[in-house]
């Protein structure tokens, strides 16, 4: 007896802790008949009482159904009849009881702050000022050396979309520190540590342009949070982002974590249409998850967005894929619905170069418009570990840059947002600087495209060729070689 209450605690204890994936996906097991030698020994029982057999829960203590029916040879009729009666009772209990389980968390719409959270500070209390981007500063060196208040890539502040008119923003980028939709805490701090670190923006060396010259960027602040409910910040999230793209803005979105992408995506759609552009979506996990608990979480926004109807799944595209998950049940969900996707191991298979292009080649089929999504948990762990759910096996660095710039030179961008960068994790300076370095790419993208530049491989001739020793000689011929001067640091001697 103290066994089989033992199974069952262990059985109660692995559903209670099943991966969304695993809950939402294994319907090959509805259909999968039982073994021969099975059926006879549970000839008779009730068929409601088999149904438990043709769900997850068969899988759940040894992993695969045929590890379950190798359990089940040496046990008896009556055995087996009482585990079935045990694995019914745990499903049974974690159902919906509507009689004693709440559909959805109370809240005290008594209080007089119940939306205080996002309530806006009236114009009236701040001072009169003409509408555009202002600094923070009381230093002429305001910028991206900016002493004082930190901003994004060193940008100007914009409060309103007034501000955002005014000033003729190309790209506003706002801060959306929601970390309640992921199992793992910390993403909050993700636009703290990215205005705060050592990525402050400047020219690109690789096509020697730089955005905060050709582009004008403001930091929009933050969007208010409320991170006891992911349900209730998401719809303010997309308000916002709503807001911004309202006025002809680009919004580079900086969470958080990756249920951001449904409000961000759904906003883009309520201004541009629905189905108007298609997703470059980066990331180790597919993130089409269903079947959760809450509507919403980091591992559901993309099955979200395509059972809502704001993009075609035929262009979406997904790159970076790898580890457990999706199983093999979630790429045939994929296939179904016409996505592409790109995983590590047809890198392995193919080769990046020929992975790159392939992507390349689709989203240039696919609609002018684009929204890039980037988790960064893309990337190797070994170059930003802060992430919450890293895996092995990653992009480069120096493989995800290019990738970004091209997409964005050769796209109209409605938005981009980085997500899941969680400071907590990493100690040293590295996750914020490379996530840094990755909204850079796309800034520069951008830049590029406005300056006429759309070939996505452009590289400048003189960041990437000496033409030396000829250089060397007509720079001498003209007199453009630097004098030599033995007392230089010394002016006075």
């Amino acid at each position: 007896m103290a066994k089989k209450r033992l199974g069952l605690l262990l059985l109660a204890c692995l559903l209670n802790n099943l991966p969304l994936h695993a809950a939402e996906e294994n319907k090959a097991a509805e259909t999968q008949p039982l073994p021969a030698w099975f059926q006879e020994k549970v000839k008779g029982m009730p068929e409601d009482e088999l149904a438990v057999l043709h769900t997850p829960m068969v899988e759940m203590l040894l992993g695969t159904r045929e590890r379950f029916f190798d359990s089940m040879k040496e046990k008896s009729k009556e055995e087996i009849a009482a585990y079935i009666a045990g694995m019914n009772r745990v499903r049974s209990d974690s159902l919906f009881n509507p009689e004693k389980d709440m559909a959805s968390i109370p809240l005290n719409t008594e209080s007089e702050m119940f939306n205080s959270w996002k309530v806006e500070r009236p114009k009236s209390l701040n001072p009169e000022r003409e509408p555009g981007p202002f600094y923070l500063s009381r230093y002429a060196t305001a910028g991206r050396q900016q002493p004082g208040v930190q901003t994004f890539v060193g940008a100007p502040v914009a409060i309103y979309p007034d501000d955002l008119i005014a000033g003729k923003v190309d790209v506003a980028i706002v801060g959306a520190p929601l970390d309640m939709g992921s199992y793992y805490r910390g993403q909050r701090f993700g636009p703290q540590a990215i205005r705060s670190g050592r990525y402050r923006g400047g020219i690109d060396m690789a096509t020697l342009v730089d955005p905060s010259k050709v582009l004008s960027i403001a930091d929009y602040g933050d969007i208010a949070i409320d991170n006891m409910s992911t349900e209730i910040s998401i719809q303010h999230v997309r308000e916002r982002v709503r807001e911004i793209a309202e006025t002809g803005t680009i919004p580079f979105i900086v969470g958080g974590d990756h249920s951001l992408e449904y409000p961000d995506v759904a906003a883009l759609a309520d201004v541009h249409g629905k189905e108007s552009f298609g997703v470059i979506h980066f990331d180790s996990h597919y993130d089409a998850g269903k079947g959760s608990v809450h509507w919403m979480t980091h591992g559901q926004p993309v099955y979200r967005i395509v059972k809502e109807g704001h993009v075609n799944p035929e262009n979406y595209i997904q790159v970076g894929l790898r580890g457990p998950w999706p199983s093999p049940e979630g790429f045939e969900w994929m296939r179904n619905n016409g996505m592409r996707y790109h995983t590590m191991a047809e890198v392995e298979k193919k080769g990046w170069d020929a992975v790159v292009e392939e992507a390349l080649t689709e989203a240039r089929n696919g609609p002018e418009k684009l929204y890039i999504s980037f988790d960064v948990d893309v990337i190797d762990p070994a170059f930003i570990p802060g992430t919450g759910t890293p895996v092995p096996g990653g992009l480069t660095m120096r493989e995800a840059i290019p990738l970004v710039r091209a997409l964005c030179a050769e796209h109209d961008i409605v938005g981009f947002e980085l997500v899941e960068l969680d400071p907590l994790l990493d100690p040293t300076y590295r996750s914020a600087l490379n996530a840094g370095y990755i909204m850079q790419a796309c800034l520069t993208g951008v830049a590029m495209r406005k300056e006429g530049i759309t070939d996505g491989k452009y590289l400048s001739e003189l960041s990437t060729e000496h033409h030396q020793p000829q250089a060397g000689i007509e720079g001498k011929k003209a007199g453009k070689r630097e004098e030599v001067d033995p007392d230089f640091a010394y002016p006075q001697r």
